[in-house]
């Protein structure tokens, strides 16, 4: 049975987090989440190899000139990456992958391994993504602008998915990308 690449993105508050949180606790002994690379200071209560792999700018500047990311980004002056070893691997112990990256590193993804499944979770409407970017309270205004100003972007990118999956009600959500699956791995 071929093991399969499954990229997940969304704007941001659409909920991808508490998706694929629920995804892989239904599902976790046949799929792995992919755990990035950042130069970014790990946060508090982040574990290296968990929540990332911590390297320095210089380490990773030279995995980039080595081609060892199938992709990566930069954002807010660090480095966030996959690594094709750390896929490999993963599909080598017989795993499905759930990567959970920005649109811009998907379409990435996409050119490198058409194979991937591009998943694209997306907001009932923008008037609800306010809402609950509002109902979060960790943002100031002009955060919540840009990053309303950014779904525009995203979702013209999504065009581009193989799946959108509204997230109207998580369940239902969930439901919806694990028959995505299905539907992949009998192909």
């Amino acid at each position: 049975m071929n093991k399969k690449l499954y990229v997940i993105s969304g704007c941001s508050g659409v909920g991808k987090g508490t998706i694929i949180n629920e995804f892989m606790k239904r599902n976790g002994k046949d799929f792995v989440l992919s755990v990035s690379c950042t130069t970014r200071s790990p946060r508090q209560g982040e574990v290296d190899g968990v929540n990332y792999f911590f390297i320095s700018k210089e380490e990773f500047e030279e995995n980039i000139a080595q081609d060892k990311f199938l992709e990566h980004a930069q954002f807010a002056g660090n480095y966030y990456g996959t690594k094709k070893k750390y896929l490999k691997e993963k599909f080598e112990q017989g795993y499905n992958i759930i990567l959970e990256i920005e649109t811009q590193g998907a379409l990435q993804v996409k050119e490198k391994m058409p194979e991937a499944v591009l998943i694209f979770i997306a907001p009932p409407s923008i008037k609800e993504l306010e809402n609950r970017l509002r109902g979060r309270h960790t943002e100031d205004e002009a955060t919540i602008q840009k990053r309303l100003a950014q779904v525009k972007v995203e979702l013209e990118r999504s065009q581009k998915y193989d799946y959108t999956v509204i997230n109207d009600n998580v369940e239902r959500a969930v439901d919806e990308i694990e028959k995505i699956a299905e539907k992949e791995i009998s192909k």
